[in-house]
């Protein structure tokens, strides 16, 4: 089933007939349905012990149960919010900020977590809430750590619903780079004096997000997506605080280490005998198109729904092409 398939952007949505045994099989209904119909769903805000520390959850919704895994790997699930809720009508939204990161940075040593430690906290969060077998939502490098967790477990695993997932490959992210690079241009000089100037070293909230302002600038393809996504951002650097981001960025390099630092990072042979069912979303205007091609690709029973004139947030840039088909 792999194959590569076009949807057009909002207001007009063209679902093409190959996408309908996937959706079906994940028991999605692909009928056009008026999103938010019903009163929102309740949010319930929780804790899960782990250790001296504890995950921080948000839950929300109703019907199939779906963990979400936000990107970062340093950001917290505060970026996806509200879009992703719109889901809430149909699904059980099990969001959780991994642990350093959001609201689950108290008490976190982060020379003592992994990408061994990250798959255990998912699997924590799995079995706190009774889950024997849950979709995995992840963006970024949340598509990451759910691919990760596949491989690894999957009988636990209904689905995976991968939006602009990031590499998992070393020598993709190279080519990754390349073109964030060439995208940037000179642009890349201001950030990189930014990252080395002491209130960015000192993790000052104001100058975190100076440098992500230009980070995400490629990233977006309309402004006014641009725009919100910083606003959210910013928003959230102020709420974690100094010590917060200096605790995800700990935590970050830890998983860096694990991952992509290694030369030899090649997630794609085990990819290769997962049949979970998976769909895959990207944005033609992604620097990290080429990942998704490269995993819906390695993945037997993956399709590829690529979205024009949308980039590296499809949840926010171009959530009707998608979010509105995925019914259960």
């Amino acid at each position: 089933m792999r194959s590569r398939t076009q949807v057009q952007p909002p207001p007009v949505v063209v679902m093409p007939r190959r996408i309908l045994p996937f959706l079906l099989a994940l028991g999605v209904s692909v009928l056009p349905v008026a999103l938010d119909a019903q009163q929102p769903a309740p949010v319930v805000e929780g804790r899960i012990a782990v250790g001296a520390a504890s995950l921080y959850t948000r839950v929300t919704g109703r019907g199939t149960p779906v963990i979400v895994l936000h990107g970062g790997p340093d950001f917290d699930l505060g970026y996806m919010l509200p879009e992703l809720d719109r889901l809430a009508d149909r699904y059980t939204l099990h969001y959780y900020d991994q642990r350093g990161r959001g609201k689950s940075a108290a008490n976190v040593r982060p020379e003592e977590l992994s990408l061994a430690t990250d798959l255990e906290d998912l699997d924590r969060v799995r079995r706190h809430f009774g889950l024997d077998s849950v979709v995995l939502l992840g963006h970024s490098w949340g598509a990451v750590l759910a691919l990760e967790y596949a491989t690894r477990y999957p009988a636990h695993v209904s689905g995976l619903i991968l939006l602009n997932p990031a590499p998992v490959e070393a020598r993709v992210l190279t080519d990754v780079r390349r073109l964030y690079l060439e995208r940037l241009g000179t642009e890349m000089d201001r950030q990189r004096a930014i990252a080395t100037s002491p209130g960015y070293q000192q993790a000052d909230p104001e100058a975190v997000a100076a440098r992500y302002r230009i980070h995400f600038k490629p990233s977006l393809y309309r402004e006014a997506d641009y725009e919100r996504m910083m606003a959210r951002m910013r928003a959230g650097f102020i709420a974690q605080g100094s010590q917060g981001i200096l605790t995800a960025r700990a935590v970050e390099d830890r998983l860096m280490t694990d991952t992509w630092a290694r030369p030899e990072y090649d997630l794609t042979p085990q990819l290769r005998n997962l049949r979970v069912r998976t769909l895959v979303v990207a944005g033609e205007h992604d620097f990290m198109l080429l990942a998704a091609q490269r995993i819906a690709a390695a993945l037997p029973n993956a399709e590829l729904v690529s979205v024009p004139r949308c980039g590296h947030f499809a949840f926010l840039e171009c959530a009707d092409a998608f979010l509105g088909r995925l019914r259960p």
